[in-house]
C-alpha cells in the first residue's frame, strides 16, 4: 500500500503521471494501475481525469494533505533506524557548477565512494540551478544568492568577484572608467538553459548598481567565458578565486575595481527535511571541508586568504 501512495503523491505534485514515473522510475502504467489500486481500496475517484488534463476530486485533496505528512513519518522512522550503526549506502544525486564540478567535485565523489562502497554517486554539473525537491538532488554546490527557506544551506564562504579581461583586448579597446563604458565593450555573457545575462551588478560606493552589458559571445560554461577572455575576446565577471591563475600569470587583470560585482556565497545545500540522511550528511561535510581547501588553495596563489 506504501508504494501506491508514493505513487499518488508524486502524481499531484508533479501534476503528470509520466513524471511521477520518471521520479519513480517506473513506467507510467505502473503508476497509474498503483493509484487505481489505492482508488479501488479507499471506495472513491482520487482524481478528475480528461484526455488533457487531470485534477484532484474534492476527496483526493483531502487524502493528500493527510497521506503526505503519514509518509514523512515513515520516512524519517525509517531512516533512523536504517542507520543505527550502518554505513551510509544508496544513490546519491548531487549537482554542482561546471568549473567546480570539474575541479573540486568529481575528485571528491570519487574518494566519497571509495571510502563508502555502498553508495553510488550519480553527479550532475550544470550552471543551471535546479529544483532540489523536484529534481530529486541530495546535495548541491552552488555559487549564488540564496533566499530559498526549503532548503539547509552550508556556508562556504563568502566569495568575492571581479571584472577582467586580457591586456591585449584593453590595449585595442581601451580600459572602461566607469560602468556606463561596458556599453562600448564586447561583454562575454553566461546563458543558462532558462536565462542569460542582459544586466551585471556592480557597486557603487556600496549601492547596487545595475548595468547592461552585450557582447557578441555568451555560454552556459564559465570556463568558456575564461578562455575567450584570456585570449582577448572581451570582459568578463568571475568569481576571484576562479581566475586566479590567470590573474598571477597576468593572463588577465581586473577592470572597474571602484566598481566591483556584488560578492556572492559558496555553500552547499540539500532539501531541508526533520531528519538528514547519513549519505547526506556524511558527503555534506566532507564537501563543505573540500570546498574551503579548495577556495583557499586557489586564492594563495594571488597573495589572498579565504574571507572567514
Amino acid at each position: 500500500m506504501l508504494e501506491n501512495m508514493r505513487a499518488f503523491t508524486q502524481a499531484v505534485e508533479s501534476d503528470s503521471f509520466s513524471e511521477a514515473a520518471r521520479r519513480l522510475r517506473v513506467s507510467p502504467n505502473v503508476v497509474s494501475h498503483r493509484i487505481q489500486v489505492l482508488e479501488k481500496h479507499l471506495g472513491c475517484r482520487l482524481f478528475n481525469r480528461t484526455t488533457r488534463r487531470m485534477s484532484l476530486t474534492e476527496q483526493g485533496r483531502v487524502y493528500y494533505e493527510t497521506v503526505t505528512e503519514a509518509l514523512r513519518l515513515i520516512d524519517t522512522a525509517e531512516t533512523s533506524i536504517s542507520e543505527l550503526g550502518a554505513l551510509p549506502r544508496g544513490a546519491l544525486r548531487v549537482t554542482a557548477p561546471l568549473h567546480l564540478g570539474r575541479r573540486l567535485l568529481a575528485p571528491m565523489a570519487a574518494r566519497y565512494q571509495d571510502a563508502y562502497p555502498q553508495i553510488d554517486v550519480r553527479l550532475r554539473l550544470s550552471e543551471h540551478m535546479p529544483d532540489l525537491i523536484a529534481e530529486s538532488i541530495d546535495v548541491a554546490l552552488r555559487l549564488a544568492t540564496f533566499e530559498d527557506s526549503s532548503t539547509i544551506l552550508r556556508k562556504v564562504a563568502e566569495v568575492d568577484r571581479i571584472l577582467c579581461a586580457a591586456p591585449a583586448y584593453l590595449d585595442r579597446h581601451g580600459v572602461p572608467e566607469k560602468p556606463a563604458d561596458l556599453l562600448n565593450h564586447q561583454c562575454l555573457l553566461m546563458r543558462h538553459a532558462t536565462s542569460r545575462e542582459l544586466r551585471w551588478m556592480l557597486t557603487d560606493k556600496g549601492k547596487d548598481l545595475a548595468v547592461p552589458v552585450a557582447g557578441h559571445l555568451e555560454a552556459d560554461d564559465g570556463d568558456v567565458l575564461t578562455v575567450w577572455a584570456v585570449e582577448g575576446r572581451g570582459i568578463v565577471v568571475k568569481p576571484r578565486f576562479e581566475v586566479a591563475d590567470a590573474l598571477a600569470a597576468g593572463q588577465l587583470v581586473p577592470v572597474l575595481e571602484r566598481h566591483p560585482p556584488r560578492p556572492m556565497t559558496l555553500a552547499v545545500l540539500y532539501p531541508a527535511r526533520q531528519l538528514v540522511p547519513l549519505k547526506v550528511k556524511t558527503f555534506a561535510d566532507m564537501l563543505v571541508e573540500d570546498a574551503r581547501r579548495y577556495v583557499a588553495r586557489e586564492l594563495a596563489k594571488i597573495g589572498e586568504k579565504l574571507p572567514s
